[in-house]
C-alpha cells in the first residue's frame, strides 16, 4: 500500500479543489465525499493509500458490546492497517453512533496510520483531539458504534460520502474534504494535477494585473500560447 514518494509529493502539492477539476476532465464526476469535513488534528493536507473499512445497519443479535471482541471486529481491522494508510470508512452516514473513539484512534495513530476519513462521527471527541490523528469525519456523538451500526469487514469496496473507494485507492484529504483517485489513475492525474497548479497560478497572476477572465480563464489558444512562452512550458 506504499505510495511512490514523487507522487505523493505532487499530491501534497496540489488542492482537493485543482484534483476535482483534473479528474473532472478524465471522466470522474464522483471524487468528492459529501460528510467528511477537517475535524480533529485536521490543519494539513494529507495523501495515503485507502484502507476501507463498512459498517451497515444495526442489527440486534449482531450490533452488541460482545461483537468488539469477535475476530471480525474494528479492533481486529485496526490490527491490520498498514503503516501510512488513511482508514476509509463507511458508517451509511450516520450520526447518532460513534464509529471510534479516543482508545481506537490511538492505537491507529500508534501503528503509523495517516488519517481517518469517514462520513459518520466519532466518539470521545476531546480524546480523539488528543491522540493527534487527523480525522475527517461528519462529527462527533457520545453513543457507541453499536448503537446504530453493525461493522461487517475491511478491504473491499465501499461507499463513502456518496463516492466509490476501493482498497489502494489514493485518498487525498485537505480543509476543502477528500478526494478519492482511482488507483489506476493515480500517476497521469499527479502529473496533471501539477501542471495545473502552475497554470492557475499564472492565471491569478494575470487576474492581479487585471487581465479580463473572458478567454484567461478558462484559457483559449492565445493565452495558452502565450503561458508556454512565458513560462517555456508547452
Amino acid at each position: 500500500m506504499t505510495l511512490d514518494r514523487a507522487i505523493a509529493d505532487a499530491l501534497c502539492a496540489t488542492s482537493t479543489a485543482t484534483l476535482t477539476t483534473v479528474l473532472l476532465k478524465k471522466g470522474i464526476r464522483r471524487c468528492w465525499m459529501q460528510g467528511p469535513v477537517p475535524m480533529f488534528n485536521a490543519a494539513e493536507r494529507l495523501v495515503g493509500r485507502a484502507f476501507t473499512l463498512r459498517f451497515v445497519p444495526a442489527r440486534e443479535d449482531l450490533a452488541t458490546p460482545e461483537s468488539w471482541s469477535s475476530p471480525r471486529s474494528t479492533r481486529a481491522a485496526i490490527e491490520d492497517m498498514p503503516e501510512g494508510c488513511i482508514a476509509v470508512v463507511d458508517a451509511m452516514g450516520v450520526t447518532d453512533a460513534g464509529i471510534f473513539g479516543d482508545i481506537l484512534t490511538a492505537r491507529m495513530k500508534k501503528r503509523g496510520v495517516t488519517a481517518l476519513v469517514t462520513d459518520g462521527v466519532v466518539r470521545d471527541a476531546a480524546g480523539v483531539e488528543g491522540t493527534e490523528l487527523p480525522v475527517w469525519c461528519a462529527g462527533a456523538a457520545a453513543p457507541p458504534s453499536v448503537a446504530g451500526l453493525t461493522f461487517v469487514g475491511w478491504q473491499e469496496p465501499i461507499g463513502c460520502g456518496g463516492v466509490a473507494v476501493f482498497p489502494d485507492d489514493v485518498i487525498v484529504a485537505d480543509g476543502d474534504g477528500v478526494v478519492v483517485i482511482p488507483a489506476a489513475l493515480v500517476e497521469e492525474v499527479a502529473k496533471a494535477a501539477v501542471e495545473q497548479e502552475r497554470l492557475e497560478l499564472w492565471i491569478m497572476r494575470e487576474v492581479e494585473k487585471g487581465v479580463p477572465l473572458p478567454g484567461l480563464y478558462p484559457p483559449n489558444a492565445e493565452t495558452k500560447a502565450r503561458y508556454e512562452a512565458e513560462t517555456g512550458r508547452s
